[in-house]
């Protein structure tokens, strides 16, 4: 997805600023002239100025408008974009997504803001490289040959990363994939798999997709579950006991007998059930389509 206009004018002047030609104590664009150079609205320049001034990159003074933020001449600690994307895989275990910032990593590492600009782009850019890093990690041994071991061995795999860091399933896309060699390795044994089973060339990309689709939605459910719990302090079985009685009674006004047939058994199933259920329907049809015995 395209930056917002905003952000593009933002990474524009956080550039002319981490490479010098905007020096601390510098008059940083005013608002004014974000409109002229960018040919954009006052209400975009002012958005601007409030994501630099967030970022750490400038403040206000008074009689000389914003200025770029002059930083006490300090030993900086030693940065790389690896330690800078493992703070950021700490934090988002520890607090979610949502609590990864910029701002925050720089004052985990003791570093100004503006330093981790010089190693990661963006929080997009970032997001990326710790989803490829954890990826990465979780590789053992490279999978069985028989095309459905190896399937069964990666997709199990890459549940186990989304399981254990859910905010992963942010960085996977069916559509729009980015270049991140550690994930690709997951997508090369997929479809190294799928072309043992002599499966039509046009249906590989499409059984890929069904898999990895498999794969996200749920680690997009988990995801959900996880910030679930952080807010409301409740397990998913607290939460559905705290509710049972208003579907209890919708139910037993007749107009849903299949639900009603259901919540009489009062079966769960956890998501690592219903993941492994789900593969198993999806490789089964696949034999079925290759004419397996």
């Amino acid at each position: 997805m395209d930056a917002a206009p905003y952000q593009r004018i933002v990474a524009e002047i956080r550039e002319r600023i981490t490479s010098g030609r905007l020096r601390p104590g510098d008059r940083a664009p005013s608002t004014r002239q974000i409109t002229r150079e960018w040919g954009v609205a006052m209400a975009t320049a002012t958005k601007v100025i409030a994501e630099l001034r967030e970022q750490g990159l400038v403040d206000p003074k008074p009689g000389a408008g914003t200025v770029v933020r002059s930083v006490r001449r300090k030993r900086e600690p030693d940065l790389s974009r690896d330690r800078i994307v493992r703070v950021a895989v700490e934090i988002a275990d520890a607090d979610g997504l949502p609590a990864v910032s910029m701002r925050r990593i720089a004052t985990e590492l003791g570093a100004a803001t503006m330093s981790l600009y010089r190693h990661v782009g963006d929080k997009e850019e970032l997001l990326h490289l710790m989803a490829d890093t954890v990826a990465g990690e979780a590789i053992r041994r490279e999978p069985p040959t028989p095309w459905r071991a190896c399937l069964e061995y990666t997709l199990r795999l890459l549940w186990t990363v989304c399981r254990r860091h859910p905010w992963v399933a942010e960085a996977l896309s069916m559509t729009r994939p980015r270049p991140m060699p550690n994930l690709m390795r997951y997508s090369e044994w997929v479809l190294a798999a799928l072309l043992r089973t002599r499966l039509p060339t046009e249906e590989l990309l499409l059984a890929h997709l069904n898999l990895f689709g498999h794969v996200r939605s749920l680690a997009l459910t988990w995801q959900s579950e996880a910030w679930a719990r952080q807010d409301t302090g409740l397990a998913n079985d607290e939460w559905l006991d705290g509710h049972e009685a208003e579907f209890r009674r919708i139910v037993g006004t007749g107009r849903y007998p299949a639900l009603d047939h259901l919540t009489a058994q009062e079966t769960q199933h956890t998501l690592d059930q219903t993941f492994e259920y789900g593969l198993r329907l999806l490789l089964d049809g696949l034999e079925r389509r290759l004419g397996c015995p």
